[in-house]
C-alpha cells in the first residue's frame, strides 16, 4: 500500500482570484474544482509534482463560523501564516518567469546558506520561499 501526503491546503480570501494567481502566474494546473453548495473544493497542482495538490479553501460554512472566518483570513493577509516552499532548479530564472507574469516579490534572489532564495506573497497574503534545489 502507498500512502503519504496528497492534499495540504492554504486558506485564500476569494478562490478565483487565488485560482487566477496560481495558474496564470505561477505556473500551476488546475486538479480539481467542484462544488457542494457553497463549498468550493479547489486544488492545483504542480506540473512537475502530479502526486500532490495544494488546496485553495476560504475560511468559512461549514467549517468555520463567521467570526473564525474573519480570524483567519486575516491572520493570512497579515503574512502571519508559515511560508509555503517552492523548489526550483534556478531560483533567478524562476523568479523573472514569475515577474514577467504580474509576481510581485517580496524579496529578491539572494545567495545564502549555499543556495539562492527569493519570496513573493499572494493575493491573500500567504508568503512563499522560492529556493533553488541543491546540486
Amino acid at each position: 500500500m502507498t500512502q503519504g501526503v496528497q492534499v495540504s491546503g492554504i486558506y485564500v480570501r476569494d478562490q478565483d482570484e487565488a485560482l487566477a494567481f496560481y495558474v496564470e502566474r505561477v505556473g500551476f494546473q488546475v486538479h480539481t474544482d467542484v462544488r457542494n453548495g457553497d463549498y468550493r473544493w479547489l486544488t492545483v497542482r504542480h506540473p512537475d509534482q502530479p502526486d500532490f495538490q495544494l488546496g485553495l479553501f476560504k475560511p468559512g460554512a461549514p467549517l468555520h463560523d463567521a467570526a473564525t472566518a474573519e480570524t483567519l483570513q486575516q491572520m493570512v493577509a497579515k503574512g502571519a501564516m508559515p511560508p509555503l516552499v517552492l523548489s526550483v532548479k534556478d531560483c533567478r530564472a524562476a523568479c523573472e518567469r514569475m515577474r514577467a507574469h504580474g509576481v510581485e516579490f517580496t524579496q529578491e534572489p539572494t545567495e545564502r546558506y549555499g543556495t539562492v532564495d527569493a519570496g513573493f506573497r499572494d493575493p491573500s497574503g500567504n508568503g512563499w520561499k522560492v529556493i533553488q534545489a541543491r546540486g
